[in-house]
């Protein structure tokens, strides 16, 4: 979230933040927000009957709030297929993971044992599938020699800070869509080399 902030600061980012919403009252993030300025909610899930009940309040909220893009940054509840369905296509989420690779939990060690020679995160759209809606963006980093979870994490936690405006960006501008279920490349991306043009998929 600190990094979306960060980078919507910028003159040239295609959009600014206009709401961050928890469902945990004691977030951190609430109060990063705040100092910066930007409105806050917090929509505790305790105080409503049922996840129903509590995702209709989130959806009322982001309703008033009219984002063009909802952003998921560390939101660790599974939402369900209601919510999904209504902001379908609006909705994306960052996974420390090269997905389709090690959906779910404890990404850093399950990559360390099975061996893998890099790891890395991904921004995609959200589904009704956990960590399974299509890519936007991926960034990858290497395992090294003697890498534990905390070494793993550290060093990926870069990448994320910079894929997740990256690919905000992305789908701010419309260079990607959502579209029958794919992330649909629609216009010229820039390359690390230069620029290139990406036909739709």
């Amino acid at each position: 979230m600190e990094a979306l902030i960060e980078a919507s600061r910028s003159p040239d980012f295609p959009g600014e933040i206009v709401l961050v919403l928890s469902n945990r009252p004691e977030a951190k993030g609430l109060e990063t927000a705040a100092a910066a300025g930007i409105d806050t909610l917090a929509l505790d899930h305790k105080s409503y009957p049922d996840r129903a009940g509590h995702e209709a309040a989130v959806a009322q909220a982001l309703d008033a709030a009219r984002p063009d893009v909802i952003c998921l940054a560390g939101y660790m509840r599974l939402l369900g297929p209601a919510f999904v369905a209504r902001f379908l296509g609006r909705m994306i989420n960052i996974h420390p993971s090269l997905l389709p690779l090690f959906p779910g939990l404890h990404t850093h060690e399950r990559a360390i044992e099975a061996g893998m020679r890099v790891h890395g995160c991904t921004v995609h759209f959200v589904t009704e599938e956990m960590d399974g809606g299509p890519i936007i963006a991926q960034a990858a980093v290497p395992i090294l020699p003697g890498d534990d979870a905390n070494a793993l994490s550290a060093r990926l936690l870069h990448a994320e800070h910079t894929l997740y405006p990256h690919a905000l960006a992305m789908v701010l501008r419309g260079d990607v869509a959502y579209r029958d279920g794919k992330a649909e490349i629609r216009a010229r991306m820039r390359a690390a080399t230069g620029e290139m043009l990406v036909s739709p998929a």
